[in-house]
């Protein structure tokens, strides 16, 4: 079986090492996943990188975590659903947007719910959202802007999504009371 090391500053190759470095300085910490993605210079870049795009998009923090719980609850990951809940508390976010989104469930506001399912489709369809779902999200007053920011913020969830599912990273200390196990339909 294959396994994957969750890198520090010492075991990072040294182009990783000063993502390392810059995650240490922003967190407090060397998150597991950036670890993990350090292996590749390449691949901890490229997440960083859309991950600064993303948080500086004309999304609030509240439609960012949309995003993102959306992208991760469809993907399935334990990993980054425990990550950005924690994330989502620091950025004050409601906990019933929170919780529902953890759920698979709809939005009680309506702009949210639309972007919500706009995600949803994006993830489930691959991309191949249809006219109908385009013209919701649009007619719930976001822009052509916010679709092609939501493909972003869907990407880097992606990167981290795949590179747990494969590498079965662990829960850092810090996100384990918010462990995720994705509900299972009746």
């Amino acid at each position: 079986m294959t396994t994957f090391t969750i890198h520090d500053l010492e075991s990072a190759p040294e182009k990783s090492k000063p993502f390392l470095q810059n995650s240490q300085q922003k967190f407090g910490m060397i998150p597991n996943l950036i670890g993990l993605l350090a292996e590749s210079p390449t691949a901890v870049k490229a997440y960083l990188t859309m991950a600064g795009l993303f948080e500086n998009s004309t999304f609030s923090a509240e439609e960012r975590t949309v995003v993102w719980l959306s992208t991760i609850h469809d993907n399935d990951c334990s990993y980054c659903m425990a990550a950005h809940t924690g994330i989502a508390k620091t950025e004050k976010v409601d906990d019933t947007i929170i919780d529902a989104l953890r759920a698979g469930q709809s939005l009680e506001d309506p702009r949210l719910e639309a972007l919500r399912a706009f995600v949803h489709a994006m993830v489930m369809e691959r991309g191949w959202v249809g006219s109908e779902a385009l013209e919701s999200f649009i007619a719930a007053g976001f822009t052509k802007e916010n679709v092609l920011e939501v493909i972003v913020g869907v990407a880097q969830k992606t990167i981290s999504n795949y590179a747990n599912h494969i590498a079965a990273t662990p829960v850092d200390q810090s996100f384990q009371r918010f462990a995720w196990k994705k509900p299972q339909l009746a």
